[in-house]
């Protein structure tokens, strides 16, 4: 898939929620929530599209650090809360995304925001941003606080149908989520926000 086709892709309208319940039917409409008023925090994310020295087309994500909270050591796209010295959420995207993995977004093509999604658990409205870049590879800066490690992921291989597991997760001593959709590539497994947003991205290049 090369930069022109990107380009005619995100010139189409979004499929919206309608790719994040049909990977998760059973989450619910994020916008549903948002209309009962539950209080929420914004936050964003950037997700960098690039093609590597192989051609193929890539992004890029973090493993979280361990820690006592409710996304402890998950894969994530760099990103994070709005701060009150962000001017917009496209800043909160930038700014995160420098801090976390050393990579200024600000000088790649914007490409898209995508389809904002609620997260029950953290109370997080997350809004994407797709940006382009034309390098091959990166000279990370890792946040050793926020971030264990940092990982390419070949899309065109993620998103084959084998790809997709369904994994019973462990929540914590009371409670275990059957049938939990993840895409899988190694041993890296993404689930829950991160990977609704990566559906919705599927759809969008598909």
């Amino acid at each position: 898939m090369t930069h022109a086709d990107l380009i005619k892709r995100f010139e189409k309208e979004l499929p919206g929620e309608k790719s994040h319940l049909s990977f998760m039917p059973f989450r619910g409409s994020s916008m549903e929530e948002i209309k009962k008023e539950i209080a929420f925090r914004d936050a964003a994310v950037a997700i960098i599209l690039f093609h590597n020295s192989e051609n193929k087309l890539c992004t890029i994500v973090t493993r979280r650090q361990e820690y006592d909270g409710s996304h402890s050591g998950q894969i994530s796209f760099p990103g994070g809360k709005k701060e009150l010295d962000d001017a917009n959420l496209l800043e909160t995207a930038i700014r995160e995304c420098y801090e976390e993995i050393g990579v200024h977004a600000s000088n790649f093509e914007l490409l898209k925001e995508l389809t904002p999604l609620f997260v029950p658990v953290s109370k997080f409205l997350i809004t994407p941003y797709v940006f382009y870049s034309s390098n091959q590879s990166f000279n990370y800066m890792r946040s050793e606080r926020e971030v264990a490690a940092i990982h390419e992921l070949d899309l065109l291989d993620l998103y084959k149908s084998e790809s997709v597991v369904n994994i019973d997760l462990k929540i914590n001593l009371e409670f275990t989520m059957k049938n939990v959709p993840h895409f899988k590539q190694g041993d890296i497994l993404i689930w829950g926000a991160t990977a609704l947003i990566l559906n919705e991205l599927k759809d969008i290049l598909s």
